[in-house]
């Protein structure tokens, strides 16, 4: 295992990850540093699809695949349509729900697109691929005796991910026990059909990655290569990529860009530098400049943040819509044209249901909605609202539209008796 403060780099890739803070271990990292300045390398990252959408999270390391494919290296994603079926037990503290075939299916072409707005995933300089491709006609017994015997259950026990939870005495379903295995010969397919010498992953994935490896060469007779990436929490201690709603989804739908841009522009002071080193393609010299500021000017910084993270995300126009609803919305004035519109059914709404509603959710729950009305935090059309009982009408707002603000950060114009 290596550190970019044990080995001196000289790849412009690596150097690269390093100045951004992207390397938390590497399982050879002077041997990759000659491969990626002899040519082209060939890598991967797996993404199970267990959800509708990809999340903040994922980024790290599509972020680390788009540096990698600026300097000219060709990735690979991996969508596990065959290990989303097992589930990956790596950071989990309780079994994972198992996926039907038909959900897989549905979340896998929903983020496949989401690929697309950060790399280059053409035939020539990226591919995406699915693992159901070729783990799904695996015989089991073949598989076993092909693969299996190059695993021994001491050793995967001694892994962090299988010990914690034996040690917890969490269940550990014998599914989930298969899935190092099945990861390990995803880089052996791969090292074979596609000439992948290097798997990425986040720190959780280290054992997996190295399994992989270690598979490699003794079913390959080949050398491959492991880096993983900091798991990344802010400086309050939390996951980083969870709002007060939950997980900082990829999808519009499930997090609009304005609530996108606002998670990044209101990050906690100490986080600016990392976030915009993991999240913006700005260069690490400009982003040491830029994080000299204090002040009135670090919260322009912020403002870069969340317009380039937004951007990148979800594309300039709606970057500069989210840029103009913010200052709409916190700067004062009485313009609210570019803020989202929600669109609700009802002619008339109690305000305590209004601010619950999940099309709404500015709060997770009644109990906590009324408090906040009550202590003062809900203004409609700018003037504070106290009673939660609050009826309000279509007819009593012009255009059957209401500005609702909550707490610090939630604005959203609604309009009543849509459709």
């Amino acid at each position: 295992m290596n550190t970019p403060a044990d080995t001196p780099l000289e790849s412009p890739a690596l150097r690269e990850f390093a100045a951004r803070g992207m390397i938390e271990q590497a399982s050879d990292l002077a041997a990759l540093d000659v491969a990626m300045r002899s040519g082209p390398v060939t890598f991967y990252v797996g993404f199970d699809p267990t959800a509708a959408s990809l999340h903040v999270g994922n980024l790290v390391p599509i972020m680390a695949m788009r540096v990698l494919q600026r300097h000219g290296h060709r990735p690979i994603v991996v969508l596990g349509g065959g290990t989303g079926m097992v589930g990956d037990p790596s950071g989990k503290t309780e079994m994972r729900k198992i996926l039907d075939a038909e959900t897989l299916s549905t979340n896998r072409a929903r983020i496949h697109e989401q690929f697309g707005r950060f790399l280059d995933v053409d035939a020539a300089r990226g591919t995406i691929v699915d693992n159901a491709d070729w783990l799904l006609p695996l015989g089991y017994i073949a598989f076993l005796r092909d693969v299996g015997v190059h695993f021994t259950v001491n050793r995967m026990i001694a892994a962090k991910t299988y010990r914690d939870r034996l040690e917890a005495e969490e269940p550990l379903s014998f599914i989930e026990f298969n899935y190092q295995l099945l990861q390990a010969y995803d880089f052996v397919h791969l090292f074979r059909t596609r000439g992948v010498t290097l798997q990425l992953g986040g720190a959780d994935q280290w054992g997996n990655i190295v399994a992989g490896i270690e598979l490699i060469r003794r079913m390959a007779d080949g050398q491959g290569y492991a880096l993983t990436f900091p798991l990344l929490t802010t400086a309050d201690g939390r996951k980083m990529g969870k709002s007060e709603k939950g997980a900082l989804w990829l999808d519009a739908g499930m997090c609009s860009p304005f609530d996108y841009y606002q998670y990044f522009v209101g990050v906690d002071d100490r986080d600016v530098r990392r976030m915009l080193m993991i999240f913006t393609d700005l260069g690490p010299a400009e982003i040491e400049r830029m994080c000299q500021a204090e002040g009135a000017a670090l919260r322009e910084v912020k403002a870069t943040l969340a317009f380039e993270a937004t951007r990148l995300c979800h594309g300039l126009a709606a970057a500069e819509t989210a840029r103009t609803a913010a200052a709409q919305a916190f700067g004062g004035g009485d313009d609210w044209s570019a803020i989202e519109v929600v669109a609700l059914p009802v002619t008339s709404m109690k305000l305590i249901d209004l601010v619950v509603d999940p099309a709404v959710a500015a709060f997770p729950s009644k109990r906590q909605a009324r408090e906040r009305i009550v202590g003062g935090g809900v203004k409609v059309d700018g003037e504070s609202v106290t009673d939660p009982e609050r009826e309000l009408r279509a007819g009593d707002f012009a255009d059957a539209t209401l500005r609702l603000q909550a707490g610090k950060k939630l604005r959203k114009r609604i309009l009543l008796g849509a459709g």
